[in-house]
């Protein structure tokens, strides 16, 4: 393992070797420097984990180096070495990012205390930095997956909105179509990454509490305000408020909300200073706003403030092949959860998935999977793992059964075959006009494109 390093930034030769002696019989590993430019070069070289910094050296000051060094590491630990008296400098020091400072002549048991508690500290910075890292890659761009044209219009406008400075979302879809992890992609890819990502459910907090969540309270505001306490929008300031359900929040909130939007402050229940907040607002709901404005269930006011960016996640039966792809997603994933080794959907799966209209979305198919991975250990998900209405629905219920004249011929027959036949009848009768071919075949155009693929009447990558 590593040993812990430490740099000393002294212009005294015998404080620097007696830090050494010390700090090294400790089983720190030890970096010395004279001057502030030659512990700016070491500080670059090394990366230590803590810095001892003397406030007064030969050639540039200290306050100049510990500057140097949170530019280069703006989470780096500087311990500051001050002269006896120099209290004011020092606590201009930690106001600039310094983690301490401890005054000459000190005591080498009270700095390896300093030097314990700064290494907590260090060790606390490292685990939140490696966490947001992951969420940064858990939530990246790549976690959409898709190559149909309608996630591909939903991608767009999220890289855009990441990006951009954008304060108000609005995100409308059914239920299980993703609007969550779209919400935290676009927080986790944007400058607000290291900032809160709070969800809040509209729907989940009683009225007589919602305001208190949302907008904290005062000591002494009501009864039980023994103490005052910071509200969920407060405690999410340069970051992202998720507003889940937005359509089931009641219109009194609807109003506190909308002067929110518009005056990027709010009070406190029982207070009576406003409170600035820089927040991005994505707003979510599987309902029409547009709808529930008419009903007036929602205020019209507040609807086109918070549609300034509309982003509409489709359905998932809207998605033709990315149906396949998602599958393929989470069966990789169960594998790795379950550990197992299941090698994809049998062709017969694929086909009932294709026609199967997905009421509940992609929550649905990832439930689907995952119950056929738990109780069952085929190397293929066959029909006999699904849910029933998964097998029955044929065509996604998009039309009564019919009874065909047709007769199996008695030396059998290449179903394939004979599928991809007719996919090449109803396209020289529609003159290759694929929705109207769709529409001969019973079949959603994304699924018809899908077959059309697979036996080469479209290229590849088309």
């Amino acid at each position: 393992m590593a040993k812990t390093k430490i740099l000393v930034i002294d212009d005294e030769k015998l404080l620097r070797w007696s830090l050494e002696q010390n700090l090294s019989k400790d089983g720190y590993q030890v970096v010395v420097a004279e001057r502030g430019m030659d512990g700016l070069a070491a500080f670059r070289e090394e990366s230590p984990d803590i810095t001892l910094l003397d406030i007064h050296l030969p050639d540039i000051s200290g306050i100049t180096v510990l500057e140097g060094l949170k530019e280069v590491n703006k989470d780096a630990i500087v311990i500051m070495i001050t002269a006896f008296g120099d209290v004011q400098t020092a606590v201009k020091t930690i106001k600039l990012g310094a983690h301490d400072f401890i005054e000459k002549p000190f005591n080498m048991d009270k700095l390896k205390i300093i030097i314990n508690k700064a290494l907590e500290t260090s060790f606390l910075r490292k685990e939140v930095s490696q966490f947001r890292s992951q969420l940064s890659s858990r939530y990246g761009y790549g976690s959409i997956i898709g190559h149909s044209p309608a996630i591909k219009k939903v991608f767009s406008l999220i890289e855009k909105v990441s990006r951009s400075d954008a304060t108000t979302v609005l995100m409308q879809g059914e239920s299980g179509s993703g609007k969550d992890l779209a919400a935290k992609v676009i927080h986790y890819q944007s400058s607000r990454m290291e900032k809160p990502f709070i969800e809040i459910n509209c729907t989940a907090l009683p009225e007589n509490l919602i305001e208190s969540e949302l907008f904290g309270y005062e000591k002494g505001a009501f009864t039980d305000a023994r103490a005052m306490k910071k509200g969920l929008f407060e405690l999410a300031d340069s970051g992202t408020i998720y507003l889940d359900e937005i359509a089931d929040m009641k219109l009194s909130t609807q109003a506190k909300l909308l002067k929110v939007l518009e005056n990027k402050s709010f009070k406190r229940v029982g207070g009576i200073k406003d409170i600035d907040v820089d927040l991005r607002i994505i707003a979510a709901t599987n309902k029409t706003l547009g709808d529930e404005v008419k009903k007036g269930n929602f205020r019209e006011d507040l609807y086109y403030r918070l549609k300034v960016v509309p982003i509409h996640l489709p359905p998932l039966r809207e998605r033709g092949e990315d149906i396949l792809l998602l599958a393929k997603y989470f069966i990789d994933t169960f594998n790795r959860e379950f550990r197992k080794n299941v090698k994809g959907l049998s062709r017969e799966t694929e086909g009932l998935f294709l026609e199967y209209h997905w009421p509940g979305n992609i929550r649905e198919l990832k439930n689907v999977i995952e119950r056929a991975m738990i109780l069952e250990n085929e190397e293929l998900i066959l029909p006999e793992h699904l849910p029933i209405e998964v097998c029955s629905e044929s065509n996604g219920g998009r039309s009564e059964k019919v009874e065909a004249d047709v007769k199996l011929p008695t030396g059998g027959i290449d179903i394939e075959k004979v599928e991809k036949e007719l996919i090449r009848q109803a396209l020289d009768t529609t003159r290759g006009n694929q929705t109207k071919a769709a529409k001969l075949l019973n079949l959603t155009r994304d699924t018809l494109r899908y077959r059309m693929q697979k036996f080469g009447f479209l290229p590849d990558k088309e």
